[in-house]
């Protein structure tokens, strides 16, 4: 955890006021003691108790207060029932636990004037969204952004990760080499959620059957997607794919490279907001192009996108 590294602690503003998101684990624990350690003062730490782990809820509070309290800092608290969430609303679990993190982070960022939110979210987080998401029949290998901006309500977040280039086991031994002790988690072991049998079983074997670290494979060709994405988004201009409404002239697009088609509407997409992108709905777009088609088709989040008069559009 050298200085200089290049990473947010180095470039982001040290005055400006910063609410962590601190559970007690390691990562979260780490993200705290590296922000003090490199001179930001001005943070607030915010912890949401899920009651999801019953007595151990209680000590991982307990812990987050002491350690907020033996440096100074302001700390706020807040409980979620995730489990009558579900019951009442359905879903998993992760969505309902994240969906309750974001409420409280609104609040949190009411309450101290402060939209900036720091997660604890890294480099082996990261392979394992990307290969969740591709396993999902997501359009290449999407992650989790650093900085992401979202609406809450009436109130509008900034999510911001500084962790996503480094490792789990590099956090870890940060936290061995100063000391500072951490909450786990017994239920990271078990194969509960998804995301538990990606990191405990899925990311080890596909280790051993390579011979070589997944996750440092995944990053990579995430990296290497990533420099093609921004080549194809300098190829495609909005001056020659959009008219003055900004909607998508199907003209232009026509007359692109088949194998750019796909990514332009999915370029489109991501400037007019839909996120959620995945194979089969860029194909149903595409199909709006063919002569007989339909003129609209459904897309995630609810959103429709709509073919008239040469051009598509949400509507």
């Amino acid at each position: 955890m050298e200085q200089g590294d290049g990473s947010w602690f180095e470039t982001a503003g040290k005055r400006a006021r910063y609410l962590v998101a601190v559970s007690g684990g390691a990562d979260s624990v780490a993200l705290l003691r590296l922000l003090l350690e490199r001179g930001y003062r001005n943070v607030v730490v915010c912890h949401l108790d899920h009651r999801l782990r019953g007595r151990s809820s209680v000590a991982d509070a307990r812990f987050v207060a002491k350690l907020a309290g033996r440096f100074g800092l302001p700390v706020e608290m807040g409980r979620a029932d995730v489990p009558r969430m579900i019951r009442e609303g359905g879903g998993s679990m992760e969505t309902a636990a994240r969906n309750a993190r974001h409420e409280f982070f609104a609040q949190c960022a009411a309450k101290w004037k402060c939209p900036r939110i720091l997660l604890a979210h890294h480099a082996d987080d990261q392979a394992e969204t990307m290969l969740w998401n591709l396993l999902r029949g997501s359009h290449g290998w999407k992650g989790m952004r650093e900085y992401h901006e979202m609406n809450v309500g009436r109130r509008t977040i900034q999510l911001i990760r500084p962790l996503l280039r480094f490792r789990r086991s590099e956090l870890r031994g940060y936290l061995k080499s100063i000391g500072q002790p951490w909450r786990e988690d017994a239920s990271n072991a078990e194969g509960i959620a998804v995301r538990n049998r990606l990191r405990n079983e899925a990311l080890p074997l596909l280790d051993e059957i390579s011979g070589r670290d997944a996750v440092a494979s995944i990053l990579r060709a995430a990296a290497d997607e990533s420099e093609l994405r921004e080549f194809v988004s300098s190829y495609l201009q909005p001056e020659t794919l959009l008219d003055p409404q900004q909607r998508l002239h199907c003209g232009a697009l026509r007359k692109l490279p088949e194998l750019l088609r796909r990514d332009a509407i999915a370029w489109f997409l991501r400037r007019a907001g839909v996120e959620t992108l995945d194979r089969k709905s860029l194909d149903a777009a595409l199909a709006l192009l063919a002569t007989g088609s339909a003129s609209s088709v459904n897309l995630p989040g609810g959103k429709v996108l709509r073919r008239r008069q040469g051009r598509m559009f949400l509507g």
